[in-house]
């Protein structure tokens, strides 16, 4: 096991900033995320680690030791790929000894470490197969093994699971997630999958245009989002306008008070949708509550859950998700409805793309 740390680290293109003072720290045997949109960075903060590409400035240190001055086949790294990389004329066998053999290691160690690795992996029984014999989670994982057998310090993974079909994406996290724990092995893994890396991680870092926006607990990252990017970004989340009453602020599309004094001028509300309660006709809110009056627009029922989508008075488009309800399911569409949502469950943010937290 091995930490990682990255200090001030800048990747240009040209004129194009790809990279902007990345700092980050990875714990020895954790499994860090690199969660964001296409072209937001995570892919090249990967490939710089595993010296693929050059930084204009910073450092990159394992346990340690300072490694960007390294070439990649020097830097005790491991890296699993998107389209699997392995080679389609040799069998699974000869794929994961192929790292082993560049190494020079001992035909009688090779034998041992492969055979350990596919039993890791659950393909022991595939030892003899060629690529094309297996299905697409098999030649992932077949990648992995190639990946782990060489015994990195670190395990990088670049969207490992994207070319996978939906369910066998969910089964496969499971499993890539019990071997880096079996195994205690630091990984840093990227994805665009928000459910992924909330179900997978220790830390989600999450990026945007080059800059890490934030990064923390897959708990924190959900409930306490440090700006308005990641709180739309990950998970869905409701935003409602404010009207600045006074030195406080009301909610436009419900008219009740909010949030008290605050210095900045324009505002936004969050609200996820599995905090908001649909209620049918005019109803009062509970104490702790907030009441908003909608419209019906449209009602999804998707078996353990219902989705419900309404527009405020104000024109706000706001959608819920909670268990079914047959009340709710059977309401015409254009019926008078009521939001109720807790004062705690709101979240406020400078109104702008990165705009920060309000407390």
């Amino acid at each position: 096991m091995a930490s990682v740390e990255i200090t001030g680290l800048r990747k240009l293109y040209g004129d194009v900033v790809a990279l902007s003072d990345i700092n980050i720290s990875v714990p020895s045997g954790s499994f860090f995320t690199l969660l964001g949109p296409s072209g937001c960075g995570k892919t090249t903060l990967l490939r710089t680690i595993a010296g693929f590409h050059d930084q204009n400035a910073g450092q990159i240190a394992i346990d340690g030791v300072s490694i960007e001055r390294l070439p990649a086949h020097r830097r005790d790294v491991g890296m699993v790929f998107q389209d699997y990389a392995i080679f389609p004329h040799i069998s699974v066998r000869d794929n994961v000894a192929f790292g082993l053999k560049q190494r020079k290691v001992s035909a009688s160690e090779i034998t041992k470490r492969v055979a350990d690795v596919l039993d890791v992996v659950q393909l022991g029984a595939f030892a003899d197969r060629m690529p094309h014999e297996l299905s697409g989670g098999q030649q992932q994982r077949v990648g992995l093994a190639r990946a782990i057998v060489i015994r990195p310090k670190v395990l990088l993974m670049d969207e490992p699971l994207s070319n996978l079909d939906a369910r066998l994406r969910v089964d496969l996290r499971a499993e890539l997630r019990r071997i880096q724990r079996d195994l205690g092995i630091t990984t840093v893994y990227v994805t665009h999958d928000q459910e992924e890396a909330l179900a997978m991680s220790d830390t989600v870092c999450v990026m945007h245009q080059g800059v890490i926006q934030q990064a923390a607990s897959p708990l924190d990252i959900y409930l306490r989002p440090t700006n308005k990017f990641v709180a739309t970004f990950v998970g869905a989340n409701n935003l409602l306008s404010l009207t600045k009453v006074g030195a406080q602020f009301a909610l436009t599309s419900g008219g009740a008070i909010v949030l008290d004094t605050c210095d900045t001028p324009d505002i936004v509300c969050a609200v996820r949708p599995e905090t908001l309660r649909v209620a049918d006709g005019v109803v009062a809110p509970d104490a702790g509550e907030i009441a908003i009056p909608a419209t019906l627009s449209d009602v999804s029922f998707v078996g353990r859950e219902m989705e419900v989508v309404t527009i405020t008075d104000h024109g706000e488009r706001l959608k819920s998700l909670a268990r079914p309800d047959p009340s709710v399911i059977e309401l015409p569409t254009g019926s008078r409805v009521t939001l109720m949502v807790k004062r705690d469950d709101l979240a406020f943010f400078e109104d702008g793309e990165t705009g920060g937290r309000v407390e």
